[in-house]
């Protein structure tokens, strides 16, 4: 039986693509080309939760993945306010100060007696990521009709950092790396 390797990881560097790269060398994934696929469960799979992904295979293959993944950079700070609206009388005396948003990503699957779903989600808070996840699972088991009792969810988070790129992944890699070329 093919097992399928749900390994997260979390990233922080001076750019964007180093930081994910980052987040993929905590999930011991950084070697692989990913190929990613939509996000149904073959039958004759099983998913296993790792801390970090097993050699599968050797590096530059093509690996087949369903990935969440989030970056947030320097120029990713957000302006919330307090009640109101923008323009509103009193809106400027409202704002509350700039943050920086952490980054948040997460992969939920759903299993039982046939194929199953993972659903992905990203975001800046770990509840509701967990939320949204969940809501994602039963939408698409009851859109398929499909009884789909197991369910598990693994979530990243990385705090943001003054001038650099912090990235959270969570990567479901399906069974062994195959040759690109």
């Amino acid at each position: 039986m093919n097992t399928i390797h749900v390994a997260g990881g979390v990233g922080v560097a001076d750019t964007a693509m180093a930081s994910y790269d980052a987040a993929l060398a905590d999930a011991n994934l950084h070697n692989y080309n990913l190929v990613a696929v939509s996000s149904v469960v073959p039958a004759e799979a099983t998913v296993e939760a790792v801390a970090e992904a097993p050699d599968l295979g050797p590096a530059g293959n093509r690996l087949t993945v369903v990935e969440a993944r989030r970056t947030v950079g320097p120029g990713d700070a957000v302006d919330f306010r307090e009640g109101g609206r923008s323009g509103a009388e009193g809106a400027e005396s409202k704002r509350a100060p700039r943050r920086r948003p952490d980054a948040v990503a997460g992969l939920g699957w759903a299993t039982g007696p046939g194929p199953g779903l993972f659903y992905e989600v990203t975001g800046e808070d770990p509840d509701d990521v967990r939320d949204r996840i969940r809501a994602g699972l039963d939408s698409g088991a009851g859109l398929r009709d499909w009884e789909l009792s197991d369910r598990e969810t693994r979530v990243e988070t990385v705090a943001a950092e003054p001038d650099r790129y912090a990235t959270a992944v969570v990567v479901a890699a399906y069974g062994e790396s195959e040759p690109i070329l």
